[in-house]
């Protein structure tokens, strides 16, 4: 009876094994604890034959190049217009799709992570833009937050709001923005960036003719999908001057979306010059009280003064409640100048100039004042500007690039004072 008892015990043991075996995709501890991690792509085999870890930063610093070049490239073969002023609508698809997790923890988190990445960037490049927030679930499109140029507000309602369930309906998503966008003056640009998860969409009507009205009101609408590609966002894509793209994993993911960031080309035959009428409001004093026209409510001290009705507003830039004037500040419109004049992409340097003796002031960056040789005195990666041959490191290439938009080295000498010829 024993031994009947015991080998009864150690058969359920053994499937209580067997069945941990299959949750756990069938691998042991050992390897589950690195298959989450993966550490051995992160290696490669050095010239001795030893193991060491990849430079990430080298690698990823010629993917920036690579766009960068592209970028300069596109906007040099001719006078292209672009739109300062963007009025975007972000979808975001929480259908159950979303909750699959390919993407780790799962593609509902990682688009919520990048999404509220790119606000912050959208809004450092584009200060007179403003962006709204659409969410899909359940086969019908939620407006989640109207236009505005506050990236804390949409990002607090987007994080409060992160539930998936039902279908997506693509659809129901292009006739809510085009409804909102409707609105939109003339002289605005009218995007939609659609970041689906989902490989059906689920419409209550032809949804090529909802494509054909987005065309007409001048809509571009662009996609990045999480799964598989799909012909009707190509589509979509193709009629109305957008781009479609499908993300490999987390990185690529966050590549893509920011890439948006930047205000693209304007269409050609909607390209049209207009004179904007703008307001300059002052802030208000700490210690006025008067009724916001944006929220409807009393506030003490907060906002600014619209110059041409005096009606308070909260934050910069908008547009009049009252009386429909473009408020915005000085700082906006200084920071939208680089965007019509961009800096050129730096030359890459040659190791052996760093060993030249006749170039020996060029061994440190010109902007961070780091040394720019290895260990050994091995000369690394650097990068030099075309007109003021300056040398910069990789990180302050892209600081100059990015954020800065301005060469140190080309404003250096701007403010020299002219030098006698005698002295040297």
């Amino acid at each position: 009876m024993k031994n009947r008892e015991g080998r009864r015990l150690n058969g359920e043991a053994e499937e209580d094994d067997e069945d941990e075996d299959d949750l756990n995709g069938g691998l042991e501890a050992w390897e589950r604890s690195y298959a989450d991690d993966r550490s051995w792509e992160a290696l490669q085999e050095d010239e001795s034959g030893l193991l060491r870890p990849i430079d990430n930063s080298a690698i990823y610093h010629a993917q920036y190049r690579r766009r960068l070049r592209a970028r300069s490239l596109s906007a040099n073969a001719s006078r292209i217009q672009k739109g300062l002023i963007r009025y975007l609508y972000i979808v975001i698809d929480l259908s159950r799709a979303a909750s699959e997790m390919d993407f780790r923890p799962s593609r509902m988190a990682v688009v919520a992570k990048n999404v509220e990445a790119f606000v912050r960037e959208f809004f450092d490049q584009n200060p007179l833009s403003q962006i709204g927030l659409v969410t899909i679930k359940d086969g019908v499109a939620h407006c989640l937050t109207d236009l505005g140029g506050s990236p804390e507000s949409h990002i607090k309602a987007l994080m409060g709001k992160l539930e998936c369930s039902g279908d997506a309906s693509l659809q129901n998503a292009l006739d809510l923005t085009q409804a909102l966008l409707n609105q939109i003056p003339s002289y605005g640009h009218r995007e939609v960036l659609i970041l689906y998860s989902a490989l059906s969409t689920c419409d209550p009507g032809n949804i090529m003719e909802t494509i054909q009205q987005c065309k007409k009101s001048k809509i571009r609408c662009s996609v990045i999908g999480l799964s598989a590609e799909m012909f009707v966002c190509k589509h979509l894509c193709h009629e109305t001057g957008g781009s479609y793209s499908v993300a490999l994993d987390e990185s690529h993911f966050k590549e893509l979306i920011l890439e948006h960031a930047p205000p693209p080309p304007a269409i050609a035959e909607f390209a049209i010059a207009n004179l904007i009428k703008m307001g300059f409001p002052q802030r208000a004093a700490e210690s006025s009280t008067s009724i916001c026209s944006c929220h409807k409510e009393a506030k003490v001290g907060v906002g600014y003064t619209c110059p041409r009705c005096k009606a308070r507003v909260c934050e910069l830039p908008t547009e009049c409640r009252i009386c429909g004037l473009q408020l915005v500040s000085s700082p906006h419109l200084a920071r939208s100048y680089h965007h019509l004049f961009p800096i050129a992409p730096f030359d890459e340097v040659p190791p052996s100039n760093l060993n030249d003796p006749h170039i020996r002031s060029q061994k440190t960056c010109f902007g961070c004042q780091q040394t720019l040789l290895n260990l050994g005195n091995k000369p690394g990666l650097c990068v030099a500007c075309p007109k003021c041959k300056k040398y910069f490191c990789l990180e302050c290439d892209i600081y100059i690039h990015e954020s800065l938009h301005n060469c140190p080295g080309c404003e250096s000498f701007r403010h020299l004072k002219p030098v006698a010829a005698g002295e040297e």
